[in-house]
Formats: C-alpha cells, structure tokens, sequence
C-alpha cells in the first residue's frame, strides 16, 4: 500500500507486456500507429525497388550512392526550418500536409515507371522533393509523439513508433524483392502512394489541442539559431548528436550499397536483397520492443555506447562474408544495433530538452540520423567504385566503433549534467517512483550524489 494526499490505494505494479505496450492506453498513439503500420510497409517497399530500379537502369555503384545523397541532402539544409515551423505552427496539420505532398510523389514516380517513360534523373528529382518534404516532416513527428502521448509514456511511445518503423522494415522489404522480380518496381510504388491514405486517414482522426501559435520578436534566423545553441552549449544532447552523426555519416550508408552485396556479392538478385534489407529490419525490430521494455532511462547511456560499437563490429564481419545466409545472419545484429542507438538517442534527447525548443532540437537530431547519411551515401559509392563494395563497408565499420570508444569514455562527465536537465525539465513530476526510474537518487541525497556524478 502506498499512501497519498488522496488516501490509500493498492499499488499494483504492471506486468512487463502492459509496461511495454502502456503508450497504447492513448487514443491519438493508437490512430497513429494504425497508420503508421500500413503506410511504413509501403515506404519501405519503395526504398528497396527504388535502389533496384537505379541499379537496373544504371549498374552503377557510385549512382546509388547519389540518389541516396539526393533524398537526403534536403533533410540535413532544410530541417531546422522545419524544425521552428514545428514549433511555431499545428503540427498536426504539418504532418498531414506532408503525408498528402510524399503520396502524390509517390504516384507519379509510380506512373513514369510503369509507363516505361522513366528516367535516372526522374528518380533523382523526385527522391530530392521527397526530401524536402522530409525536412519539415520529420521535426514535426518527433515532437509530435509526445503532444500525442505527454512525458511520462514517451519513451514507450518512441519505443513503440520505432517498432512499428522496423516491423515494416521487415514485411516491406520481403513483399519488395517478390514485387520486383515478378512485376517490376511500378507496382511498388503504386503500392506506396496508397499506403499514405491510411496514415492520412488516421492523423484526419485524431484530436489533439490546438496550441496557440507562438509569438515572437525574433526573426526566423534567430529562432533556428536558439535550437542550435541549446544544442552547442549542452554537453550530453551535443555527444549524442555528434556520435549518431558519425554513425550516419560512415555507417548506415550500407544501405544504398545492398543491391552491389545482393547481386554481384551475393548473387541472389531482387529477392536476395528483399531477404538481406528484412533481416536487419528483424534485428531492428528487436531492438524497438527491449526498449520498449524498459521503464526507465537509466542506463541509456551505456545503451547507446554498447550499440555503437555492436554495430560497427556487425558492419565489418557482414562485408566478409560471402555466404548469402551467413551475410543475413550478421544484418539482424547490424539492424539490431542501428537501432538501439538512435532510439536510446532519440529517448535521452528528448528527456533533455525543454518544450518550447523540442522542435528545433529535434531538427538537428534529423540532421545527424537522416541529414549525414547522403554524405556518407555519397563517399560511400564513390569509395565501392575504387576499393570495391566490401571494402567501403568495413572501413565504415571500424570508424564507428573508434566513435564508439571516445564517447564511451566521456560518458562518465555527461551523466551529472544529463540528470540535471531531466530534472529542470520536470520529466518525473516530483513522483519518487518515476524519479527512480529515470536514475535520480532520493532528494536527500541528491545535491551530493548529482555532483558526484552518480
């Protein structure tokens, strides 16, 4: 029994599935994830015959490296004013804004191939709008999970979101490489565009408040400015920041050379690659529910380390290989580790960081996850042009586990100041339970232990 300003009340603690799964108790979330879940499938079955399709018309290693810098250069120059529009504006309205612009591009893309009219510079360009589109999309997602589900189910929340995110990162890809190689890439992206109706239709549904509009005196440039500040002057967001930055930068352009592995590598063609993208989406998606799992931050620091260094040891025994099913084993830890780090960044991130900056902070989060990996896609294929596709992979790898190693040794310093700005930022209420679950020690103890580092 625990006694309360309201009297006494049985104390029943949740069973670890309920706690998994509590971010659901909401409403909107659940409208949210609904169509997340279909319209996810559809993004990723694009992803993967878009790639094929470049490789098909091109056969060149260094073109899939710039379409993938193509989608996503948008993202690292426009997102933070993406990311004050999401602080300024409805997000709501942001986000169906967005989801209705990236369904027509996917129709059209869809049209010109299966009218057999497309172009190497029709994928360009349409991948550059999508990243446009991006820009102002993603900020406003990742702030608008927690308007949908407040601060004491976020974590869950983005545990959940980044779940959903891989569980169709391994239906997609599948469905993907059969689509592919029976029908051609058009139906793909057919398919795409009709999976937006369903995230439409869900965002159309739910009700959130809507927040007046924020004034202020400050131009724009100035507002984009403060977001970049608090990230600057703030030790442990600015780490995290840097390290997913390098991991995007020489890691995760993996990706956009899997047709190379698949197909000269590999030789298991369209659907060998649908097998190669699904098993790291698997790892991916076990990584989403053991976070999910937690009720706490406490130990997201070590997380993100541990993850860091998994997925750049992943990376290099991958590129070894040359067993088609011995190299999907390895994805499933690659994938795995991927994701640990960026949903445990994500999570402490988003713990850190006040309300009326989550936006633009978010927005630099986009630029390192999203806005380096097309730099990195680009040297990527222009590295796999000279010393091969294998080579550029593991030279990738190693650099992120250096990374991994020089933020591990920081972590230590970071941690006092973390907990101090979880707690400015009143992310626990003042419940001794929540406090715990975050790692903040009993208030009599915690003006010692704070700047103790413990």
């Amino acid at each position: 029994m625990v006694q309360s300003s309201e009297g006494p009340r049985n104390d029943v603690r949740p069973s670890r599935l309920q706690s998994a799964f509590r971010a659901l108790r909401h409403r909107n979330f659940r409208l949210f994830i609904a169509g997340q879940l279909v319209s996810l499938v559809g993004t990723w079955m694009q992803t993967v015959a878009q790639s094929w399709l470049v490789y098909r018309l091109t056969g060149s290693a260094a073109l899939l490296g710039l379409v993938g810098f193509a989608s996503q250069i948008p993202v690292f120059l426009l997102a933070p004013l993406g990311g004050t529009l999401a602080d300024r504006a409805y997000r709501k309205g942001i986000l169906i804004a967005t989801q209705t612009a990236s369904m027509l591009l996917a129709f059209a893309l869809a049209g010109l191939t299966l009218t057999g009219a497309v172009h190497v510079w029709h994928v360009f360009g349409l991948a550059a709008l999508l990243g446009v589109v991006n820009a102002a999309d993603i900020p406003a997602r990742q702030a608008f999970v927690v308007e949908m589900v407040g601060r004491d189910d976020m974590m869950n929340a983005i545990a959940l979101n980044s779940s959903i995110f891989n569980g169709a990162r391994v239906v997609g890809p599948a469905v993907a490489g059969l689509l592919v190689a029976s029908i051609g890439e058009g139906w793909c992206f057919f398919a795409n565009g009709v999976s937006y109706l369903a995230v439409i239709a869900g965002l159309v549904a739910i009700h959130v408040p809507r927040a007046e509009a924020t004034q202020s005196a400050r131009s724009t440039l100035e507002q984009v400015a403060e977001g970049f500040r608090f990230v600057a002057r703030t030790r442990p967001v600015r780490a995290l920041l840097l390290l997913l930055g390098v991991i995007s930068l020489v890691g995760m352009p993996y990706a956009v050379l899997m047709p190379i592995f698949a197909d000269r590598i590999l030789h298991a063609g369209a659907s060998g690659l649908g097998i190669l993208m699904g098993a790291s989406g698997i790892g991916a998606l076990a990584a989403s529910l053991a976070l999910a799992a937690r009720r706490g931050i406490l130990g997201l620091g070590r997380w993100v380390a541990s993850a860091s260094a998994g997925f750049g040891v992943a990376l290099v025994l991958f590129a070894a290989s040359r067993v088609f099913w011995l190299s999907a084993v390895f994805l499933v830890p690659v994938g795995f580790s991927m994701m640990l780090e960026m949903a445990s960044s994500n999570t402490l991130i988003q713990a850190m960081v006040p309300d009326a900056l989550r936006g633009r902070v978010m927005a630099v989060y986009s630029m390192m996850f999203m806005g380096m990996a097309p730099v990195g896609s680009l040297a990527a294929g222009w590295l796999a042009q000279r010393i091969g596709a294998p080579g550029a992979v593991i030279f990738g790898g190693v650099l992120s586990v250096v990374a991994a190693v020089v933020f591990g040794l920081r972590l230590p310093a970071l941690r006092v100041e973390g907990r101090q700005l979880v707690l400015a930022n009143q992310m626990v209420g003042g419940d001794p339970a929540q406090e715990a679950a975050v790692g903040l020690p009993p208030r009599a103890e915690r003006p010692a232990r704070l700047e103790a580092g413990a």
